[in-house]
Order: structure tokens, then sequence, then C-alpha cells
């Protein structure tokens, strides 16, 4: 995979941009699906997904747990806990049932 390709940009509602690694995105089955080379989305020509519902704050959360589902997901032990604030909890479970993760 080169360069420019191993990794993906989402961008908030608000305007902030998070890099990060194609295969913590596909995580999600929403951005995998986006981001899938055999589709005719514009998100997987340009490898940047905007996401106009979701603010910065709450997605660089999402990209926090995308990133520890990917460290764990092989992991059969003992899987710490993922901290969610509890002022963020509604509106991660739209965002998370929205992105399929």
């Amino acid at each position: 995979m080169n360069g420019d390709r191993e990794y993906v940009r989402l961008v908030s509602s608000d305007g902030f941009e998070y890099s990060i690694l194609r295969s913590a995105a596909a995580v999600s089955g929403t951005l995998r699906g986006m981001l899938s080379q055999s589709s005719n989305f514009v998100e997987a020509k340009q490898n940047r997904v905007v996401l106009p519902n979701i603010s910065g704050v709450l997605l660089e959360k999402v990209c926090e747990y995308l990133y520890y589902n990917l460290k764990h997901q092989n992991n059969p032990g003992n899987i710490p806990e993922f901290d969610v604030p509890p002022e963020m909890a509604l509106e991660l479970l739209v965002a998370s049932d929205f992105l399929d993760v």
C-alpha cells in the first residue's frame, strides 16, 4: 500500500481534520464501505470523508475508539475499559450507530 493511501482524513462538521490509518478507519463498517477502492464513492477517490453530523470534539473521541478497537481486536485477554465521558455518551452512541462500530 503506498503512503498516500495508508492514511485517510476524517473531517468534522466544524472543519477539524483527523488523519488516521486506513486500517483504523476500517473498524467502522460505514467508513470501510465509503473508502473501499471498489466503490464509486467520491470519498474513496479523495481519501477523505466529511462527517457533517459529527463535531470535532466527538470525532476525536471516535478516532480514539477506532485505534482502541484496532489495538485490542485480536486480544482475547483482559481488555481495559474504554473511557467515555458521561456528557458525551449519548452523542457517541448516535455516532457509533451511524459509523457501524
